[in-house]
C-alpha cells in the first residue's frame, strides 16, 4: 500500500497542535543554558556541556562533527517519512507488523522454486534489502537520531519538527504505525513465521532512537505530551512482547551478540518507561552474564570472532556492552570498572582490537573489507574511561569515512550494522 503524504502530515499536525508542547517555550536559536535532556545511552549532563561549548566556543574538531552531522540531518529534511505500509509484501495478515528476511538465506540452486533456502553465513541474501521493513527501518532509525541531535546541538526548529514526523509516522499515526511486536522478523523465505534473531533489527538501533526521544523531550518545539504519552505506551506493548513472547524470551536466551543487544534493547526501554529495577537487573546480569562469558582473558570474543565477518562482529558486540556501560551510569552500575574472575574487562576487549584497527595484521578469515574506524568509539569511550592503550589509540585508528562524531556524540554510536545502509 503506498503512503498518502496528506494524510500523514495532517495527523502530524494535529498531533502538533491539539495539546500543549512538553518542557520550555521553541529556541529561538541556542542556548548557552543548555536543558540537560534525561538520555540513557548518552550521558545528558555531558551532552549539554558540549552544546554549551558548541555555542560560545567550539573546538575545530566539534565544528567538524557538527558540520558532518547537519549534513546527513539536512538530507533527512526531505527524505522518508517511512512506514511499514509501505512494503509490497507480507507473510502477517497486515502490514501494520513489521516484516522483514532472514538475513543470510540464499535460494536453493537445485529446486525450481528456490525452495527450502540456504544458510549462508556472512553473506546478505539477494533480496533482503529490497524486501519488507528492513530499509524503511534503517532508514527511521537514522534519521530519528540525526535530526534530533542536530536540532538539540543547533536549536534549529525544522530538525526537531521533522523528526516528529518521522516519530509520529512510525510508531503513533493509526494509518502508518508499526504494531509493537517483531512476530515476522527475518522470516525465512518459503516460511511465514519470524524468528527470533528478526529482533536485532529493533534491539540494535532502538537505544539511539530511545535518546532521540530523550532529545527532543528536552523541549523541542511541536514536541508535544501527546506524543511523548503514546510513545511511552507503545514502548511499554513492545516491552511485554520482547519480555513474553517465545520469540522474545529466546532472543534474551541468545549467548552471543543477539543476546547482548536483546538484553541492552530491554533495559533500555525499561528505563525510559520508568521500570528501573527491570533495568538495573538486566544491566547487573551483563557482568557475570555477557562480559564474563563473551570475553576471555586476553579480551578476544570467542562467539564472535568465530564467525565469517569477525571484525564486524567482534566490534558489534563490544559496541552493545558499550552501550550498556553507558546506561548502567542510571542505575549505579560501572561496568567498565568490573573485572570477571577471568580477568576479563571491556577495556581488554577493546586493547585486543587495537593493534589491527591501526592497520596491523587482523589475521581470522573475514568475508569483508577491513575497515578499523569500526574501533574508534569504543576507543575513544575506553580511553575515556582511564585505559592508557586506548588513549594511546584514539589519534592513530582512522575515522569513519563520514567523520569522527565522538566530539558530539560521545559513546559507542557509530552504525557497523551493514547493508541495506552503511554510515
Amino acid at each position: 500500500m503506498k503512503r498518502k503524504p496528506a494524510l500523514v502530515l495532517a495527523g502530524a499536525l494535529a498531533l502538533g497542535t491539539a495539546v500543549a508542547v512538553i518542557g520550555p517555550p521553541a529556541l529561538a536559536g541556542v542556548s548557552a543554558a543548555a536543558a540537560v535532556p534525561k538520555t540513557i545511552v548518552l550521558d545528558g549532563a555531558q551532552l549539554a556541556t558540549i552544546r554549551q561549548q558548541v555555542t560560545t566556543a567550539p573546538t575545530a574538531a566539534q565544528k567538524a562533527a557538527l558540520k558532518t552531522l547537519t549534513a546527513a540531518a539536512d538530507k533527512e529534511l526531505t527524505a522518508g517519512p517511512w512506514s511499514v505500509m509501505d512494503k509490497k509484501t507480507t507473510v502477517s495478515k497486515t502490514k501494520h507488523d513489521y516484516y522483514s528476511l532472514a538475513t543470510y538465506f540464499w535460494p536453493n540452486p537445485d529446486t525450481a522454486d528456490g525452495c527450502p533456502y540456504i544458510h549462508k553465513d556472512g553473506r546478505w541474501g539477494p533480496t533482503v534489502a529490497t524486501t519488507g521493513d528492513l530499509t524503511a527501518w534503517a532508514n527511521t532509525w537514522h534519521a530519528i537520531n540525526d535530526l534530533t541531535l542536530a536540532w538539540y546541538y543547533t536549536g534549529k526548529a525544522a530538525y526537531a519538527q521533522r523528526a516528529e514526523l518521522v516519530i509520529r509516522t512510525w510508531f503513533l499515526n493509526s494509518a502508518t504505525k508499526m504494531n509493537p511486536n517483531m512476530n515476522f522478523g527475518q522470516v525465512v523465505p518459503c516460511t511465514t513465521t519470524g524468528r527470533k534473531e528478526g529482533i536485532i533489527e529493533t534491539s540494535q538501533a532502538l537505544t539511539q532512537v530511545i535518546d532521540g526521544l530523550a532529545l527532543l523531550d528536552s523541549g523541542a518545539p511541536g514536541w508535544t505530551t501527546t506524543d511523548h504519552s503514546g510513545m511511552v505506551s507503545w514502548l511499554k506493548a513492545f516491552q511485554t512482547w520482547n519480555r513474553t513472547s517465545s520469540l522474545g524470551i529466546a532472543e534474551s536466551k541468545a549467548t552471543n551478540n543477539h543476546g547482548t543487544f536483546k538484553d541492552l534493547q530491554d533495559a533500555v526501554v525499561a528505563l525510559y518507561t520508568g521500570d528501573t529495577a527491570t533495568a538495573k537487573t538486566l544491566i547487573g546480569n551483563a557482568r557475570a552474564g555477557r562480559i564474563a562469558k563473551q570475553i576471555n582473558a586476553d579480551g578476544t570474543q570467542p562467539k564472535e570472532v568465530s564467525r565469517t565477518r569477525p571484525w564486524h562482529y567482534v566490534n558489534f558486540n563490544l559496541m552493545a556492552l558499550c552501550r550498556m556501560a553507558g546506561a548502567g551510569r542510571n542505575v549505579g552500575i560501572d561496568l567498565w570498572a568490573y573485572k570477571a574472575s577471568s580477568g576479563a574487562t571491556l577495556a581488554k576487549a577493546v586493547d585486543v582490537l587495537i593493534p589491527p584497527a591501526e592497520g596491523g595484521p587482523w589475521t581470522p578469515p573475514d568475508l569483508d573489507v577491513f575497515d578499523g574506524s569500526f574501533l574508534l568509539d569504543k576507543a575513544h569511550v575506553a580511553a575515556a574511561h582511564g585505559d592508557s592503550k586506548a588513549k594511546a589509540a584514539v589519534s592513530k585508528v582512522p575515522a569513519p569515512a563520514g567523520g569522527d562524531l565522538w566530539p558530539l556524540v560521545p559513546t559507542c554510536w557509530e552504525d557497523i550494522s551493514g547493508p541495506p545502509v552503511q554510515k
